[in-house]
């Protein structure tokens, strides 16, 4: 296929890029030249001028990576994710591309606040947006996004990956004690390996076109603590919260996550565990 990534020299594009070339053709869009010999376009996504650039190309599907990450305004995280994505998917949908895969993020849910209650655990791909924040209302903005294009373009395949938190090689999973009380929990305890996003990426790209609109959770094997999930969440969230799936035997350290719906659509299961086993209870 031909493949346009945005993003393209951010350490994720980077990487991504690098693993499909052998097998595709790569159209990098990026503000600077990623690293490797691939079709380059410089500009940003959210430029028509830029945009107008990639007119040569016969793009088929699009990985579509760069935003303003958490932390940014409110200005910024609607104009350049929400309406940015809208120009870029707009261009790639009126030159005839089928497939696009979107990087949400698990923020959605609104784990870049402290007091975030889920509505259920393990998280599911559909949980709705409880962002008191602007990155995640933009991550979940663009994803109504994609459900309105594709009402409108009935033939084209959309799937928003709620990426994790991306551990970068060197990362070191974070050690807990018994009553400790992480920053940002469902961040913090949601981190996935890289080259399980890379992976889990390709599979996504590489399962046959079905039009319509997916959202899956992308997360590590496990959750980032070396303590069960139960005895970690239990003072956070209550004693009257369900936490009876992590009370089963096998599934004291599960992801807060669900990634079950990954398997079943793309056959893939990360690999790269993102728990420290150290003791220190």
């Amino acid at each position: 296929m031909n493949i346009l990534i945005t993003g393209a020299s951010g350490f994720i594009g980077t990487a991504l890029a690098k693993y499909l070339a052998d097998k595709h053709t790569v159209i990098c869009l990026s503000r600077q030249a990623p690293e490797g010999a691939f079709a380059y376009v410089q500009g940003s996504f959210d430029s028509a001028e830029d945009l107008s650039r990639l007119d040569s190309y016969d793009i088929q599907a699009v990985i579509h990576l760069a935003a303003v990450t958490g932390g940014s305004t409110e200005e910024e995280s609607l104009a350049v994710n929400v309406l940015g994505t809208r120009r870029l998917y707009r261009y790639l949908l009126d030159h005839g591309c089928q497939k696009f895969i979107t990087a949400s993020s698990i923020a959605v849910v609104g784990g870049l606040t402290e007091d975030l209650i889920p509505l259920e655990l393990p998280i599911p791909d559909d949980h709705p947006c409880l962002a008191a924040d602007a990155y995640g209302l933009s991550k979940a903005m663009v994803e109504e996004l994609t459900r309105y294009f594709h009402r409108n373009h009935k033939d084209t395949d959309f799937i928003n990956l709620r990426f994790g938190a991306v551990a970068s090689p060197g990362w070191i999973p974070p050690v807990l004690k018994t009553g400790s009380k992480p920053t940002l929990p469902f961040i913090t305890l949601g981190h996935v390996h890289a080259e399980d996003v890379v992976e889990g990426i390709t599979a996504a790209l590489e399962s046959p076109l079905k039009p319509g609109v997916r959202t899956l959770n992308l997360v590590g094997p496990d959750a980032s603590s070396n303590l069960p999930v139960a005895e970690l969440l239990t003072p956070l969230v209550g004693n009257d919260f369900n936490l009876d799936y992590y009370h089963f035997s096998g599934q004291e350290y599960k992801p807060l996550y669900a990634m079950d719906r990954f398997k079943e659509e793309f056959g893939f299961v990360p690999s790269h565990s993102t728990r420290h086993t150290m003791d220190t209870t």
